[in-house]
């Protein structure tokens, strides 16, 4: 027998015939009201059914609406690596989305092995998920996804091939600009490249934008000072080696990415100079520990939640039907300033980042936006 104090109502869901009971209306008013739907309504219906839902604690039955809509609110993410330091960020701004539009996420691991990725699809297509984001894939082409997996999907962070329709990646020419121009502003005319691995298109990018700024900045392109890393630190450290013992060693150095700039303070130290008073440095990623070595690092900072938080929105537009496809979007990072580039004086000092880079307006060149807090 039922409690007089409703108790055991928390016990049971309730139901769309329980919030249609308690606004006065039929089912289908409420199913109407509650999934938003064209059909016209009364405002005061409206706002009867969600009164009585918002008082009744309604919580809709997702595997109904499925059945009902051929939608799960569900989809796949496949990540290459989960342990990257790009992932987190990257499916953060997925998940903020997701979160905010009623859908959920299915992570899954690939480990780097295109096998691996294949099987993944395989199963999230078995789960009737209703797209899939894939993050950082060895997938070479949209259209190898869709032979395997029939269901709306979109790249992020590609490490090959990045231009291919519905990838979200970075703008690492623009990022590349952004460091060569603050150092020819601070008077820098010979500056040094350490860019990555050969194949990759953050290597081509970057290699492409730190030519374009010193073109525009009217300083010649000298091959001796262009020398290629792997971006582990190693190899950081032997390019500063050679570049810091050649004739005319250069006043600064750009490096494709954070770690093997941290080889560069390594090998000034080695040879008994100092950053940034002997050499300028700036470097590429923004990662955890750039803030706290010392000298700090001046880098580009990588927008990962911002691309996580676009191709979320992207592949629900697809998913919805919105559009038909999706052109690539190349996301802008930003310049972060710290000692190791000679802009700041003064004593070390760790100042971390406030927030989630998404709860901040981001505005850029593009009309690319995430949402205010």
């Amino acid at each position: 027998m039922p409690s007089s104090d409703g108790k055991e109502r928390e016990t049971m869901s309730t139901s769309l015939a329980d919030v249609a009971k308690a606004a006065g209306v039929s089912n289908a008013t409420a199913s109407r009201v509650l999934a938003n739907s064209d059909y016209p309504v009364t405002e005061e219906t409206r706002q009867k059914v969600l009164k009585a839902a918002e008082a009744l604690d309604y919580r809709p039955n997702l595997i109904a609406r499925g059945l009902r809509t051929e939608q799960t609110a569900c989809v796949g993410l496949i990540v290459e690596n989960i342990l990257s330091p790009f992932i987190p960020p990257i499916t953060r701004g997925i998940h903020d989305y997701l979160r905010q539009h009623d859908y959920s996420g299915i992570i899954i691991n690939a480990d780097w092995d295109p096998v691996a990725e294949t099987k993944a699809m395989a199963d999230l297509a078995r789960r009737h998920i209703d797209g899939v984001i894939l993050v950082e894939s060895y997938t070479r082409s949209s259209d190898e996804v869709a032979r395997l997996i029939d269901k709306p999907h979109i790249f992020v962070h590609r490490l090959f091939n990045s231009l291919n329709p519905y990838s979200v990646v970075p703008d690492d020419r623009h990022g590349a600009r952004l460091a060569v121009k603050h150092l020819a502003g601070l008077g820098h005319q010979r500056i040094a490249f350490i860019n990555g691995p050969a194949g990759w298109d953050a290597t081509i990018n970057r290699l492409a934008g730190y030519q374009d700024e010193l073109a525009a900045w009217n300083l010649p392109f000298d091959p001796t000072l262009v020398i290629r890393g792997d971006w582990e630190v190693q190899s950081g450290y032997s390019a500063a080696q050679q570049l810091l013992a050649l004739q005319s060693p250069p006043t600064a150095i750009f490096a494709a990415n954070d770690l093997m700039a941290l080889g560069v303070v390594y090998a000034a130290q080695g040879a008994g100079l100092r950053v940034p008073e002997d050499v300028a440095l700036v470097g590429y990623d923004n990662r955890d520990f750039s803030g706290f070595v010392r000298p700090a690092l001046t880098t580009v900072r990588m927008p990962c939640e911002e691309m996580g938080w676009i191709a979320a929105e992207s592949l629900l537009r697809l998913i919805n039907q919105e559009v038909a496809m999706i052109e690539p979007v190349l996301v802008k990072g930003e310049l972060v300033t710290r000692q190791s580039c000679g802009a700041i004086q003064g004593e070390w000092q760790f100042e971390p980042e406030q927030g989630s880079i998404i709860r901040r307006q981001y505005q850029e060149e593009g009309n690319l936006t995430a949402p205010a807090a």
